[in-house]
This record gives C-alpha cells, structure tokens and sequence, in this order.
C-alpha cells in the first residue's frame, strides 16, 4: 500500500514550477489588500456515482451533461483521457484518449469547443464539442493545471499564485493576475479552476480547500472548507487521492465536487460560517 501511496502522489501534478517574477509581468494587477476574509462551509444537497479509477484534472458542466478530463501517461496506471459522462449514473457515454505521451490536465468549454491542457508538454488540445474531433493542438510555455472561461477569455493555472487570461485563438497570455493569501504571501498551487458567478473558484492542491478569487485584481475573496468532505471519502475509498473537480451548472445554480480517484461526486450548496 505504501508503494502505491507514493505512486500515486507522484501523478498528482509534481512539484510546482518555478514562480515567474512580478516585476517582469507588468500587465499583473496585484492584490495588495490583505487580511482576513470569508470562510464558507457546505451542505451535501446529492450524492453521485463517480468513476473511482478516473484520476480527475478538469470538470465541466455543460447543457446538461457533465464532462471530464483525467490525468496519466505512458506506462502510469491511469490514462489521460476527455469524457462525457451521465450525473446520474457516472457512465462514460463517451471517450477520447489522449496520446500515451500525454498527461491530461484541465478542460474547459467555449463556443462550442472543448480545450484541455496538459502538465508538462506544453500543449493545449481544442476538440469539437460533439464529437470530441480533435480541432487543433495549441503550444504554450510553462505547465498546465486548471483551466475555466470567463465567456471571452481562457482562464488558465500553472500551479504558482499567476493565473493567466488567454485568448483561445492563439493561446497567448492576455492579462495575468497575481493570488495573494491573508498575510500577503504567494497563494501556491492553484490547480482545478471554475468560473462561478463572475469569481474565480480554485482547489488548493493536496488541501480540502477551495479559494474565491476576484478576476478582476486577483483578490482573496473567501475559502470554502471540504476537509470533512475529504476526510468521508477518503474513510469509505482507501484509493481516493485529493481534492480535485469543481463543475458549474448555472442554468440550475449547482455546484458540483468530486476528487481524483474519489468514488462519489458531490452536489453541494456552500454556506457563510
């Protein structure tokens, strides 16, 4: 069991890269208001089935049917793969398979199309949303986590405290902003993202947290608490790993949560504490 922890703490997105210097990315906008700020609980409202080998990088709630991206390459025991999946069943109603050289990070779904990032190979996948028809492979610099949409923008994370707009054209960086904690310190590690009522939603990741961000500057605007959430996954699953998958319906107004290798996806409702 031990080797098998490690292996899969290995898959987990690896060590986070080198932080770019802010002084060098002059279109940042620095959050520079620092201190105290909203923490949220939750309240279970629906419990799903959830695919427990699918080793969740990116959630997406779309026109009513939930979409996944997974992580794993080569001779990993998971595989990177883009899913459409039923919410009610957690079957794969269908599947595309990403090249074995590929680890499969965050989706997100603009205009009809699907992006989906990878970790370390610096390259962005656009499909057909409809048939998962692989449209174009776009190149960008650094690694690749989360990723969501503002309607205009691509929103992407690299696992620093930086998360990039980027125009889904060319994929190249439109704006940045910088994520700073309650002390003013670099806020690492921002992986999965969902846009959510005009905020910015992240997990931590290897924590049971997700952050409330302002796109805007950048701004901590609150932390929701999922530790419990974790801590009953990961009593009844023994191969659940973190934390990972937020997906927004806003035609219903739900909130969706689920982990890498987690058996049960959430339906949730946060509340202020």
């Amino acid at each position: 069991m031990i080797i098998f922890a490690l292996l899969i703490l290995s898959f987990s997105c690896g060590n986070p890269p080198t932080v770019p210097n802010n002084n060098q990315t002059p279109n940042s906008n620095i959050n520079k208001a620092f201190g105290p700020v909203a923490m949220y609980d939750y309240e279970i409202v629906k419990t799903y089935p959830h695919d427990p080998r699918a080793f969740t990088q990116g959630l997406e709630f779309h026109d009513g049917i939930l979409y996944e991206g997974t992580g794993g390459k080569d001779d990993d025991v998971f595989s990177s793969s883009l899913r459409k999946v039923d919410l009610a069943t957690g079957q794969v109603s269908q599947k595309h398979d990403l090249p074995p050289e590929y680890f499969g990070e965050g989706i997100t779904i603009l205009n009809d199309r699907i992006y989906q990032l990878t970790w370390r190979e610096m390259t962005a996948f656009e499909y057909d949303l409809k048939d998962f028809r692989l449209l174009r492979e776009l190149r960008y610099s650094g690694e690749g986590w989360g990723l969501t949409n503002d309607g205009t923008n691509l929103i992407q994370s690299d696992g620093t405290h930086v998360i990039r707009f980027v125009n889904p054209q060319d994929f190249k960086t439109v704006r940045t902003i910088v994520v700073n904690d309650e002390k003013g310190k670099a806020l690492m590690e921002l992986n999965e993202l969902e846009y959510v009522k005009g905020e910015i939603w992240a997990n931590i990741w290897q924590t049971g947290w997700i952050v409330r961000i302002d796109p805007a500057t950048g701004k901590l605007l609150g932390r929701i608490d999922l530790n419990s959430l974790v801590k009953e996954e990961t009593e009844k699953n023994r191969r659940a790993d973190v934390l990972n998958g937020i997906a927004y319906d806003a035609s219903a107004d739900r909130l969706f949560v689920t982990g890498k290798l987690w058996s049960r996806l959430f339906e949730i409702k946060v509340n202020p504490r």
